[in-house]
């Protein structure tokens, strides 16, 4: 009879073991978690603070109960293994010492602990990781008289924390050491949701670190000390600020790891020591773009890989080949999702790369509460092969991402996604549904019909006193132009364009062309393409999205 020892019980070790009996209905199988609880929602403990979650049992996923009485494992809670002997194949607890067949490692992360002076001596503060942060949380920080919480690390556990603890009528500080909130995300898209965040109520602190807790006698935190002098006063801290596998026991054994930490896992999960497999954050996947071991601790892999390995102790062959960094946040209305390689990715590996940006709507303007969809997609100038997507937006936002994602797994061409046969309603969806219209735009610039410079590099054009090397032409509305435009911009109405055609080639400039999101602004391009004019670039997702990007607005004095 097979014996399967399961090392923790959040989410890939009771995946890894329900998957092993289903399997097999004779082997041992034994799950060692050496907290009091097993299967919790860990990603839900956010929306359980605003009460969107509405009571803490429906955190607990799974029971104890469940997996020893319908799927007959022996389930060892508060009971920590503390050492491993793989050769010998025996793990060690706090209780005794049992030996395995075949081990499944599913250890997961602990949260990192800044070095913050005064930390260990205060009380008032927790990390949101565990069962028993939760509580803390609720207990100190939510069902108590505080008023005001700060929050620490701004990824995504981070961002959610401070958005349910606003929703739960906190006042909150959101401290991120980077230059954005949620760097996973290229700059402008973290700045997006900075304002989302501000207009809600939170403040956010962008580029400072934490450097001490002022705390009472009692070790009450009073205020947040950062490293430029910053005092805030709070009454609960809440640590988000990254992980790190919890690998020491397979490392002190010989385990092959990346830099952090994480295990190196081949495609069946198994590690580098015979019959030792593992899944979950504590270990380290392929990147299926870049071939290379990377890190990604979702929960999505956690149960992939935790199934995989369930299947692959008792002999079976499921393999989980990897991930591409596939992620997306709710925050307020607005939603932020990615996948694959963004500018920033593909800039570090050295792989070039076009970008194509549309903003366009979720669903008809005819009908009711369109909402707009900022789409950008990265891809191979060469090949054009989809390289990552990074999109923004209220409306719809998962439904093309999923479908983005799905087009980088199955090595897609950026002009293949005009051809897919996308689910159309006006619920849903415009005729040209976003991802679509994305296709169309690159085709266009694949084609030279159009070309569009990005709004990160016309604002470094802009700042670089440059103005007199391009003629900048705004054609909106004159309507539209009065409320506001970009510095130097001239108001060529777009159904006007035609009549300053020899005033424009008399320019003899590099033109830079916008309207409010960009189809205008492609259909002016057009006008002076075919009138002759050649040197014109789109401002890419036009005034609304430099709007959103930069402060630098002109209101143009009307004369009347």
């Amino acid at each position: 009879m097979e014996k399967i020892i399961v090392i923790g019980g959040l989410s890939a070790g009771p995946s890894a073991a329900a998957k092993a009996r289903r399997e097999n209905e004779q082997a041992e199988i034994i799950l060692f978690e050496k907290g009091a609880h097993v299967s919790y929602a860990t990603c839900g403990m956010p929306y359980a603070f605003s009460g969107v979650i509405d009571s803490r049992d429906k955190l607990m996923v799974v029971k104890p109960e469940l997996l020893q009485n319908r799927f007959n494992i022996d389930v060892r809670l508060n009971e920590e293994v503390i050492n491993i002997n793989t050769k010998g194949k025996m793990v060690f607890s706090n209780l005794g010492s049992y030996n395995y067949d075949k081990l499944i490692f599913a250890t997961g992360a602990r949260p990192v602990v800044p070095p913050i002076a005064n930390i260990k001596l205060a009380r008032n503060w927790s990390t949101c990781r565990s069962m028993a942060d939760f509580d803390k949380i609720v207990k100190l920080g939510l069902a108590t008289a505080s008023k005001h919480i700060t929050v620490v690390g701004a990824g995504l556990i981070g961002v959610e924390v401070a958005e349910n603890l606003i929703e739960a009528g906190k006042k909150v500080t959101l401290i991120e050491g980077a230059s954005h909130v949620l760097t996973m995300w290229q700059k402008k898209f973290g700045d997006f949701l900075e304002r989302i965040l501000t207009s809600e109520g939170v403040e956010v602190l962008t580029s400072t670190l934490v450097s001490k807790f002022d705390i009472d006698k009692d070790g009450t935190i009073e205020s947040v000390i950062t490293k430029d002098g910053n005092r805030i006063p709070t009454d609960f801290v809440i640590l988000s600020v990254g992980i790190k596998p919890n690998t020491d026991l397979l490392l002190a054994e010989g385990a092959e790891s990346i830099e952090n930490g994480a295990l190196k896992v081949n495609e069946f999960m198994e590690t580098s020591i015979k019959d030792v497999f593992a899944s979950g954050d504590n270990v380290s996947l392929k990147n299926l773009q870049t071939n290379a071991f990377d890190y990604f601790p979702l929960g999505t892999h956690s149960n992939k890989g935790g199934r995989a390995a369930g299947v692959n102790a008792l002999g079976g062959a499921i393999s989980f080949k990897g991930a591409y960094k596939t992620a997306i946040i709710k925050v307020f209305d607005y939603t932020l999702a990615r996948t694959g390689m963004n500018a920033t990715a593909l800039e570090v590996q050295g792989i070039p790369f076009k970008t194509v940006l549309t903003v366009s709507g979720a669903t008809p303007g005819y009908y009711p509460g369109q909402k707009d969809l900022i789409t950008e997609i990265y891809f191979d100038p060469e090949t054009e092969r989809i390289l990552g997507a990074e999109l923004f937006g209220e409306v719809g936002v998962d439904k093309r991402v999923d479908v983005l994602s799905t087009a980088i797994y199955a090595n897609l061409k950026i002009t293949d996604l005009s051809q897919l046969d996308l689910a159309y309603a006006p619920p849903f969806s415009p005729a040209k549904d976003p991802v679509v219209v994305s296709s169309f735009v690159a085709e266009n610039i694949i084609n030279g019909k159009s070309e569009q410079i990005t709004v990160e590099a016309f604002y470094e054009l802009l700042n670089a006193d440059s103005q007199e090397d391009y003629l900048l032409l705004d054609v909106r509305s004159e309507n539209e132009y009065e409320r506001g435009t970009i510095p130097g911009a001239l108001n060529y109405p777009l159904d006007d364009l035609r009549n300053h055609m020899d005033l424009i080639k008399s320019k003899n400039k590099n033109i830079i062309i916008f309207c409010q999101k960009g189809l205008r602004g492609y259909l002016a391009e057009r006008i002076l393409r075919n009138n002759g004019v050649e040197r014109i670039s789109n401002l890419a997702g036009g005034f609304k999205l430099w709007s959103m990007f930069s402060d630098q607005i002109e209101v143009p004095e009307v004369v009347v």
